[in-house]
């Protein structure tokens, strides 16, 4: 019979590859969420809401199978295998990011109607960042995978391009409102998926932060524009 060392360590290994799982099943709602935007796609983007209800499912799931293990196991281990359970904390907070991604593709997913109304598409720029985007997620939830520390520093080299991308797109958007070229909703709706985008980033550099953490026991910050090199904890 398994150890409770080693029973607790194959439950987190399990737990790991259901978020692995939640993290493939987050980038595809972000990846549909944005095609539907520019397709005109109102039935793909009712199924992107539809989704979220299996993302808050698996959510609720993970965070439960994580706290039983605590309840039941990490008295026993904590002090013999800290990374184990340092592990453990690692896959509840990027449960929670993963989460929040998927709610954002929510959010995006449901301004296709305004597209559809209008007969317009987002500006090409919105495009580009949106695929930036889906990139920096797919890394995100390979970097946790993985537990990549150069995939996840990737992640946090990403974090600059895109708040540029959303000041672009704000001001170009401002700019079309000020001349009378784009309608009002077509600008807030345009301004609210670079927002969200934006958010989106923001969640995977915080995995990335996670991973990088629970990889090395070292932290990165963000300070004065750019990410610190991971450094020990003060």
């Amino acid at each position: 019979m398994d150890s409770p060392r080693e029973q607790f360590a194959q439950r987190i290994s399990r737990l790991k590859a259901d978020l692995a799982e939640q993290g493939r099943r987050v980038l595809q709602m972000v990846e549909q969420a944005v095609e539907a935007v520019f397709s005109h796609d109102l039935d793909a983007a009712k199924r992107i809401v539809k989704m979220d209800a299996v993302i808050d499912k698996v959510d609720v799931d993970i965070e439960r199978a994580a706290v039983k293990i605590v309840n039941e196991m990490c008295e026993q281990v904590v002090e013999s295998d800290p990374d184990t359970v340092r592990w453990l904390f690692t896959i509840v907070k990027v449960n929670n990011e993963l989460e929040r991604i998927a709610d954002l593709a929510v959010d995006i997913s449901e301004r296709v109607g305004v597209f559809v109304e209008l007969d317009e598409c987002p500006p090409e720029r919105f495009r580009v960042m949106a695929n930036s985007v889906i990139g920096i997620v797919e890394n995100a939830a390979m970097c946790f995978e993985r537990a990549d520390i150069k995939l996840a520093e990737i992640v946090l080299a990403s974090d600059d391009l895109v708040d540029e991308f959303e000041s672009a797109i704000l001001r170009e958007m401002h700019e079309e409102l000020a001349e009378g070229a784009v309608a009002i909703d077509f600008a807030f709706a345009v301004n609210g998926m670079a927002a969200a985008m934006e958010r989106i980033d923001d969640h995977c550099t915080n995995i990335a932060e996670q991973i990088i953490y629970v990889a090395t026991g070292k932290i990165v910050r963000h300070a004065e524009g750019h990410w610190t090199s991971p450094e020990n904890p003060a």
